[in-house]
């Protein structure tokens, strides 16, 4: 006979999905103090393909962490979680249906009335949202065959490197680029009214790639037409705190030097905000971030699957059908 109480396992379900909640608010508070928010940026670009919630989760329980998957995902990329090691508990979706009583609507909106005049209802199914705790492991707790690497952690530093990064940077950016001289002395900008970058000519190759992701992080966040969808007004301090974030994040990334961002000016932007209104502030730099990282490699993967098989055509030209 099994001792397996369902009743009580909901109940622990359902306190520890508490306990991970107040963890959760705790954590969004922390991350504006002290050198928290370094620590989180810094974070935000080892696992930037995670949402915000669970990459303040992750790294609370586990600081060090640079790549999480659930078992089975190691057990699938040939890696296996060594035995005793504990897991990372983070939040998985888990939407439920259910159905509910609501006023039965004409087609302008309105409740229907029925032959007494009471209100008609109608049963309708609608989608919950719900999260459910779910276990997850660094690699730094498993073993096993090697993880494919991208082959960007070092582009910065040779001039090949270079051009492959700012050609994927180019091609991941909706908007055009230009390098001219520009008079105010500025590094580079980005033009609401004409939706476009410009970037000072002849700087180092650190500091153009530096500027470009910089203004591209106010194009994705600041142009005319994502500023009209923002219910409240951004100051011009949090536009530049969003987009020095993003830049940060992505430098950091790549493995560009980020000795020079300052977010000394955090904590008093920060200072009279509640925590949602924080968090959301978060997950608005976590996404511009990650949409930008995911597309540039994206573009750096296909570039050199193309190096390496116009290799291949040419090591094994004589042995191919074709010519």
């Amino acid at each position: 006979m099994s001792d397996f109480d369902p009743q009580a396992a909901a109940k622990a379900r359902k306190a520890e999905l508490t306990a991970i909640t107040d963890k959760l608010e705790q954590g969004v508070r922390q991350i504006f103090e002290s050198d928290g928010y370094i620590e989180y940026l810094n974070f935000c670009a080892r696992l930037p393909r995670y949402s915000v919630n669970n990459q303040i989760l992750i790294m609370l329980q586990r600081p060090n962490a640079t790549m999480c998957q659930s078992f089975t995902g190691w057990k699938n990329m040939n890696r296996y979680v060594r035995r005793g090691e504990r897991s990372i508990r983070i939040l998985a979706p888990a939407p439920y249906k259910k159905c509910i009583e609501q006023d039965r609507l004409d087609i302008s909106g309105r409740p229907m009335k029925g032959t007494n005049g009471e209100i008609l209802k109608e049963s309708v199914e609608v989608t919950i949202t719900s999260f459910k705790p779910i276990s997850t492991f660094d690699i730094s707790q498993t073993e096993g065959e090697p993880i494919p690497e991208l082959g960007i952690t070092e582009l910065i530093g040779s001039v090949d490197g270079y051009t492959q990064l700012l050609d994927a940077i180019k091609e991941s950016v909706p908007v055009p680029i230009s390098f001219e001289d520009i008079p105010s002395g500025a590094k580079g900008f980005y033009s609401i009214e004409d939706d476009r970058i410009a970037i000072q000519n002849n700087m180092s190759e650190a500091q153009t790639i530096k500027t470009i992701i910089h203004e591209a992080a106010h194009q994705a966040l600041h142009s005319k037409e994502r500023m009209s969808k923002d219910v409240k007004q951004k100051s011009r301090n949090q536009r530049e705190t969003e987009a020095e974030s993003v830049a940060y994040i992505i430098c950091q990334h790549f493995g560009i030097d980020t000795s020079d961002y300052s977010f000394g000016y955090v904590a008093s932007w920060s200072a009279d905000k509640d925590t949602p209104e924080l968090k959301s502030s978060l997950d608005t730099i976590r996404n511009a971030a990650s949409d930008l990282i995911v597309k540039i490699e994206d573009h750096i993967q296909a570039k050199n699957n193309l190096v390496e098989m116009e290799a291949f055509i040419r090591e094994h030209s004589d042995e191919l059908p074709f010519r």
